[in-house]
Formats: structure tokens, C-alpha cells, sequence
């Protein structure tokens, strides 16, 4: 695709970048997500270890998650748009986010476009959506999450909602990534509401 952006001015432009820390998973069925609705545009930053763990538990290719982003750049490449706040967008996922970018995110150390383009989203005031993926936490990173939290980011490690009875791990998935679509303000199916669900299950046990 072009790098040439002409956006409507209701479309809404989120980066989404992926570490090296287990759960790629969920950025890939987040751009895949918005990649078939069309509801948004994506810029995607993979770094190298978060390469390694696209195939190591997905079993493809970065290059095969580029594909279903509108525009993806080198982790090196401080000349993309995404590494200026005159480019604006609506929000960043780092997703996963390993305990390196964490600590770069809540310092400000930009060492690469992830960091650079989550520092962004803080100083301009975007949403910024950083998905911590290690257990348990020890004092460290716990001190850098909040340090994140009180820049302004929302920490999101994912933790399954069980009271919607996920039946399968692709459902568990699909729940977390319900709620961080929510978060940008993109509704989706995906999403699920506690108070709707017990309702509808309510109102059908009265007519069963």
C-alpha cells in the first residue's frame, strides 16, 4: 500500500506494535478484527523478538501479520509517520507488551518506533493500551506499570473473563480482545456487557 495516507476524516488510526512476550494472539485477532470490518486503520510495528514469537506460537511469518495491517514499519524506521505527534492518531496497543518495552514505555528510553510511538501517545494525550504479559510480577515491574498508569497509559495484562463461561481458548482470546477494542471506542461483537448477557439469559429462561 501506498504510503501516501488520505484517511477519512471519521476513520480512526491506532498502531498496534508487538514485543517479544508471550500472547501475540491477541494483536493478531485484534488487526484481524478490524482488517475484515474495515473499521479502522492499522500501522503495525513487529519488533525481532516479537517475530520470533509470532512463529513460535502462531506458527507464521511476521510478514504474514503485515499483511492484514494497512501499513507496517521496521522497528528502526524513525522516519515513519508514526514517530511524529504531527501524524495523528487515535491510539497505540503494545501488544504484548515485553518487560524491556515496558520499562522503556514508563522511562521514556526510546529505543525503538514501539517506545517512540507509545511516548507519543502519552505526550499528545492518546489512548495508550500496553498489555504486560509475565507472571507473577515482581516489585520491578509492578513500580514500571504504575509509573505507565500514572503517564497516562492503560495497563491491561489479560486476564480472562471466566463468568461468560469462555468455551475454548479461541473464545478466551476473543473476550480480551472484545475489551480492547472497546477501549478505542470500536464496537464489535467481540464485546461482550455482563449486565446485557445475564439479562438476555434471564428473559429467555422465562419463556423456556
Amino acid at each position: 500500500m501506498s504510503n501516501n495516507i488520505l484517511l477519512d476524516s471519521m476513520t480512526k488510526r491506532i498502531a498496534v506494535c508487538i514485543t517479544g512476550a508471550s500472547g501475540a494472539a491477541y494483536a493478531y485477532r485484534f488487526l484481524e478484527e478490524i482488517h475484515n470490518s474495515g473499521i479502522a486503520e492499522t500501522h503495525l510495528v513487529v519488533t525481532k523478538p516479537g517475530a520470533m514469537v509470532i512463529k513460535q506460537e502462531l506458527g507464521i511469518a511476521s510478514k504474514d501479520v503485515e499483511k492484514i495491517a494497512d501499513f507496517s514499519y521496521d522497528e528502526r524506521n524513525f522516519m515513519s509517520p508514526i514517530a511524529s505527534g504531527s501524524f495523528r492518531l487515535d491510539g497505540c496497543l503494545v501488544s504484548p507488551c515485553s518487560m524491556k518495552t515496558l520499562s522503556g514505555i514508563a522511562h521514556g528510553y526510546e529505543e525503538n518506533l514501539v517506545i517512540r510511538a507509545a511516548s507519543i501517545a502519552l505526550k499528545e494525550g492518546w489512548k495508550l493500551v500496553l498489555m504486560p504479559r509475565e507472571t507473577p510480577f515482581g516489585i520491578i515491574q509492578i513500580k514500571n506499570m504504575l509509573a505507565a498508569a500514572e503517564a497516562g497509559a492503560i495497563v491491561m495484562p489479560p486476564l480472562p473473563q471466566f463468568y461468560f463461561r469462555p468455551k475454548d481458548i479461541n473464545e478466551i482470546i476473543d473476550m480480551t480482545v472484545g475489551k480492547m477494542l472497546s477501549i478505542f471506542g470500536i464496537k464489535s461483537e467481540l464485546s461482550k456487557e455482563w449486565g446485557v448477557e445475564m439479562r438476555e439469559e434471564t428473559e429467555y429462561a422465562k419463556h423456556d
